[in-house]
């Protein structure tokens, strides 16, 4: 055993990075505990910085790992030695990287920036079209719909909010708060807000039950930095954090994970305190100006705030607080009444399964996170819907299905705000 803790060191040491990558020749590997002393080394990995990119705490439910050439030998000295389950998932993420940006360098070309009228579910579109579409709504739509300009990123890209409701006038309803784009790989997240508001807005006739006493306020992007970077090359495609500079070591290090950077708990287990690191919790907590924008919205919003929901891939996971403790909140029957009716709205609609509890129970422990801090600052239920992966990495839904993925998440959404409504 002491030959393979060793390894962790040499393991950890070399998946924390502190720039873009070039992943020709990474692999990517399924692991799959079957003891609790074999999930808890895995786990380990992934605190100290090593990319898990789909992590359950289940017993016998395979983990996702990122496995660099230089590693390779290894890794599978490990998991052979500790006799942990694999299988190799993709023997050359740089490849299937460089496949979807040709494809989407396809798609620009074939379909320029927009953002007027209707927006389809056969792309993904940039943060500037992501803008230019709510503004539209607002301008098509002026007695239901109102866009405001909330904040702005460490990079000088705005930051606004789409609020939608039924038009009558009505003050001081009660709010569900919706946000998307946290994590700046995660395309299908904002991806899935939009298809939100399309349904909200363009759809509100099948709708108008969820407007009649609620006002639902919408941040589709709270990350557009990292979100931006994450589609200027093949090197950038896995990058999660934001995009503010941090010193380290004598070395320039970018970003914070956002979810990581909230003032509750912040920094304990589950972040990282290196800013190298991919769950990087900041220097202090709200250091990045997103998060300063959510914290603030929350707290504007929390005398009417019932939800707040925020949109993250990939798992099929529908997860509640808290993150920091395996303890469960007072009305935890409540939070997992609503989990629970949107994991089987969708599988009796797609027959996918949705695993929901709270996040400490079903995952692992991860201190500073939004959900728990929404609910820290008052909503009554406060979700993480993480979405399901596909496609080569699981970040890269092809865009042949990105329709199936969001009209699936808005059914369980739409399930749970009904499900809110007959509740509060």
């Amino acid at each position: 055993m002491k030959f393979y803790v060793g390894l962790l060191v040499v393991f950890l040491s070399a998946a924390i990075v502190a720039a873009d990558q070039d992943y020709e020749g990474y692999r990517i590997y399924d692991v799959i505990p079957s003891n609790a002393d074999q999930a808890k080394l895995l786990h380990q990995l992934g605190q100290q910085g090593f990319d898990f990119i789909g992590e359950s705490r289940l017993l016998g439910h395979p983990s996702r790992v990122i496995v660099s050439p230089e590693q390779l030998e290894q890794f599978e000295q490990f998991v052979e030695g500790e006799k942990i389950t694999n299988s190799l998932v993709n023997p050359n993420m740089g490849a299937s990287i460089a496949e979807e940006f040709a494809q989407r360098q396809m798609q620009r070309l074939l379909a320029p920036i927009t953002g007027k009228g209707r927006l389809s579910t056969e792309r993904y579109y940039t943060h500037e079209e992501i803008i230019n579409y709510i503004d539209d709504l607002a301008d098509r739509f002026p007695s239901r719909v109102y866009v405001r300009t909330v904040g702005w990123s460490y990079e000088k890209r705005v930051l606004k909010t789409i609020t939608v409701t039924n038009g009558d006038g009505k003050s001081g309803k009660k709010v569900i708060f919706l946000d998307g784009g946290f994590h700046a790989r995660e395309w299908i997240s904002p991806a899935a807000v939009l298809y939100v508001i399309d349904q909200l807005v363009e759809q509100f006739e099948e709708n108008a039950h969820l407007l009649k006493d609620y006002d639902w306020v919408i941040l589709p992007m709270v990350n557009p930095d990292g979100y931006e970077h994450t589609q200027t090359g093949t090197l950038a495609r896995m990058w999660r954090k934001t995009r503010q500079p941090h010193i380290f070591a004598g070395q320039t290090c970018y970003g914070a994970d956002p979810n990581r950077n909230f003032d509750f708990h912040w920094n304990e287990e589950g972040a990282s305190s290196n800013p190298c690191a991919d769950t990087y919790a900041g220097p202090t907590a709200f250091s990045e100006p997103e998060t300063i924008v959510v914290r603030d919205l929350m707290h504007s919003l929390s005398d009417r705030g019932i939800m707040y929901l925020t949109i993250h891939s990939y798992g099929n996971y529908l997860l509640y607080p808290w993150g920091w403790t395996s303890d469960l909140p007072e009305n935890w029957e409540d939070l997992d009444a609503v989990a629970s009716t949107g994991a089987e709205a969708i599988k009796s609609a797609t027959g996918r399964e949705y695993t929901y509890g709270s996040s400490t129970r079903v995952l692992y422990i991860a201190a500073g996170a939004s959900d728990d801090y929404g609910y820290y600052a008052g909503f009554n239920v406060s979700i993480t819907m993480e979405l399901p992966g596909a496609g080569s990495i699981g970040f890269n839904p092809p865009v042949t299905r990105i329709d199936e993925f969001v009209t699936e998440t808005w059914i369980g959404i739409r399930a749970m705000a009904e499900k809110l409504i007959e509740m509060y």
